[in-house]
C-alpha cells in the first residue's frame, strides 16, 4: 500500500486509531492512583498490595516492550497493535471483576503485556504509514495528543470513582478499545519488516530480556520498601544484571536475534536512546515528586497538586507537532540540544518550591518553561530514534525506545529518591523532604544537561547524514516496505 500524506482523510484515521490507542496505556499508568483508597477499602488491600496494583503494570511493560517491537515487524504491525489492543480489553474486563487483590495484580501485570505490545506498535505504524516528510509532524502530533491521555488519568479517575465504583476505570476501557480495533481495521495499512518473514521467533532473547529488564525494574521498585540488604532485592538484582548480560550474548549469537545488535552501529540511534534514558529517568522523578512536595511541604490539596503540571500537557499539545516540523527543516541536533536545558532550566526552577509556595508566582512558571522544553524536545528525540533505522526496523527501533524511555521512568521513582536521600518514612515528612526534593530535582536537572551534551556531540546535524539509505534523496526516493504482499517500491508522485 502506498505511503500516506498527514492531513489527508486516511492519515488522520491512522492518527486517530495509534493516539487512541496509545491513551488506553498511558491512561491506565496514572489513572489507578487516584483510586487506590477505594481499591484498600473494598479489596482490603494493604499497602504493599497498592503498591503492586501499580508496579505491577509498569514492570511487565517495561520487559516485554521490546517483544512487541520485534513481533511488529515479523509478523505485521496493525496486527501485533491489534492484538496488543485487544489483550488490552480483555485484561482491563478482568481487573475491573477481579474479586481480590491477589488477582487485581496479575491482570494489572497482564494489561501491562497488552501495552507493550500496542505501545510500540503505534509508533511503528505512524513511521512505516506516512511519507518520509510528514513523519516528524505526525509523530509529533502523537506525542501531544496522547500525552493527554496521561494527565486526563487522575480527572478522569477521579470522576470515576466518585461517579460510581474504582471497578469503572478499567471497564471503561472495553468500549474504548472496540472503537479502535474498528478503526484500525478499516483505515490503518498493515506493515512489516519482509526480510525477517517466516523466522522463528527469537525465545531465548525474549526470556533473556524479560529477565534483564523484569529483574532491575522489581529489583529498585521493592528497595525502598525492603531495604538494600534485603535477600530479595539483592537476588532480583542478580537476576536483572545477569538477564542482561545474558541477553546482550544470545543477540550476538543467535541466527535471527530480537534485538540486532548491529543497530547500534547508527550513531544517530545509540545517541537518541542515551538522550531518551536520561530525559525519561529525569521526568519520572519530576511527575512523582513534584506532585508529592506540593503536598506534603507547600500544603496544596490533591486535586490542585494533580492539575498542577497540566500546563505540561497543553504546550504539549499545541507545540509539539510544530517542533516535529522544525526539526525536519533543521535537523534533530539543535532542539534535543536546546529542550534539554531548557528542562534543566525550569528543574533547577522548580526545586525552590518550599512551605507557603504560590502557584501564580512559584510554581506556574517553571512549569510552563518545563513545558515549553519538553515540547521542542520529545517529537525531534522520538523522530530520530524511529527514522534511524529507515522504515524496515521501525518496529524494532519503536520497541527499543520505548524500552529505555519505560525502564528509565521505572528506575528513576525509585532510584532518585534514594540517591538524594529520602528515605521510605520521609516520602510524608515535610520537614525530612524539602531539603531531599530539592537534591532530587538538582539531580534531575543535572541529568538533563548530560542529556544535552550527549545530543550535541553524537545526534548529527541532519538524519540523513548518518542513514543516507534511509532517508532518501531527490534522486533517489524513498523505499517503502508497507505492502506486505509484495517487493520494496518506489512512492507514487502523488504520494510524495
Amino acid at each position: 500500500m502506498a505511503l500516506v500524506r498527514y492531513g489527508t482523510a486516511t492519515g488522520r484515521w491512522v492518527l486517530l486509531a495509534t493516539v487512541l490507542g496509545s491513551s488506553l496505556a498511558f491512561i491506565d499508568a496514572t489513572v489507578v492512583n487516584i483510586a487506590l483508597p477505594a481499591i484498600g477499602r473494598d479489596l482490603g488491600a494493604d499497602a504493599a498490595g497498592l503498591q503492586w496494583t501499580v508496579n505491577g503494570y509498569g514492570l511487565s511493560l517495561a520487559a516485554l516492550v521490546l517483544l512487541g517491537g520485534a513481533l511488529g515487524d515479523r509478523y505485521g504491525r496493525r496486527r501485533i497493535f491489534q492484538l496488543g489492543v485487544a489483550w488490552f480489553a480483555a485484561s482491563s474486563l478482568l481487573c475491573g471483576l477481579a474479586p481480590t487483590t491477589e488477582l487485581l495484580i496479575v491482570a494489572r501485570v497482564l494489561q501491562g503485556m497488552g501495552g507493550a505490545l500496542l505501545t510500540p506498535g503505534a509508533l511503528a505504524i505512524l513511521e512505516a504509514s506516512f511519507v518520509r516528510q510528514d513523519r516528524s509532524r505526525a509523530i509529533g502530533a502523537w506525542s501531544g495528543l496522547a500525552g493527554i491521555g496521561g494527565a486526563l488519568g487522575p480527572f478522569l479517575g477521579g470522576w470515576l470513582v466518585q461517579l460510581g465504583s474504582w471497578r469503572l476505570i478499567f471497564l471503561i476501557n472495553v468500549p474504548l478499545a472496540l472503537a479502535v480495533l474498528a478503526v484500525t481495521a478499516r483505515h490503518v495499512p498493515e506493515s512489516r519488516d519482509t526480510t525477517v518473514t517466516g523466522r522463528g521467533v527469537d525465545l531465548a532473547g525474549v526470556l533473556t530480556g524479560a529477565a534483564g529488564l523484569g529483574g532491575l525494574t522489581y529489583g529498585f521498585t521493592a528497595w525502598p520498601e525492603r531495604g538494600a540488604d534485603s535477600p530479595v532485592v539483592l537476588a532480583s538484582l542478580a537476576v536483572g544484571i545477569a538477564g542482561l548480560i545474558a541477553f546482550v550474548l544470545v543477540e550476538r549469537r543467535v541466527a535471527h536475534p530480537m534485538l540486532p545488535l548491529d543497530v547500534f552501529a547508527s550513531r544517530a540511534f545509540s545517541a537518541a536512546n542515551v538522550v531518551t534514558f536520561l530525559v525519561y529517568a529525569a521526568n519520572g522523578g519530576v511527575f512523582f515528586l513534584v506532585v508529592l512536595n506540593l503536598q506534603v511541604v507547600a500544603g496544596f490539596p490533591p486535586l490542585a497538586a494533580g492539575i498542577a503540571l497540566l500546563p505540561v500537557t497543553v504546550l504539549m499539545l499545541l507545540l509539539s507537532a510544530r517542533a516535529g516540523m522544525l526539526a525536519q527543516r533543521i535537523g534533530p541536533r539543535i532542539p534535543m540540544t536546546v529542550g534539554p536545558l531548557v528542562c534543566a532550566a525550569a528543574l533547577a526552577w522548580l526545586s525552590a518550591i518550599g512551605p507557603g509556595a504560590s502557584y501564580t508566582v512559584d510554581v506556574l512558571p517553571p512549569v510552563v518553561l518545563f513545558g515549553l522544553g519538553l515540547a521542542m524536545l520529545v517529537a525531534p528525540l522520538t523522530a530520530t530514534a524511529l527514522g534511524a533505522l529507515g522504515d524496515t526496523r521501525a518496529g524494532i527501533a519503536s520497541g527499543v525506545n520505548n524500552a529505555v524511555a519505560r525502564a528509565a521512568g521505572l528506575l528513576s521513582v525509585a532510584v532518585l529518591p534514594l540517591a538524594a536521600g529520602i528515605g521510605g518514612g520521609s516520602l510524608t515528612d515535610p520537614v525530612a523532604l524539602h531539603p531531599t526534593y530539592r537534591t532530587a530535582l538538582l539531580i534531575s536537572a543535572g541529568l538533563m544537561v548530560v542529556g544535552a551534551a550527549v545530543a550535541a556531540v553524537f545526534v548529527p546535524r541532519r538524519l540523513h547524514e548518518a542513514t543516507p539509505e534511509a532517508a532518501g534523496t531527490p534522486e533517489t526516493p524513498v523505499r517503502s516496505f508497507c505492502d506486505p504482499a509484495g517487493p520494496p517500491r518506489h512512492p507514487t508522485p502523488e504520494h510524495v
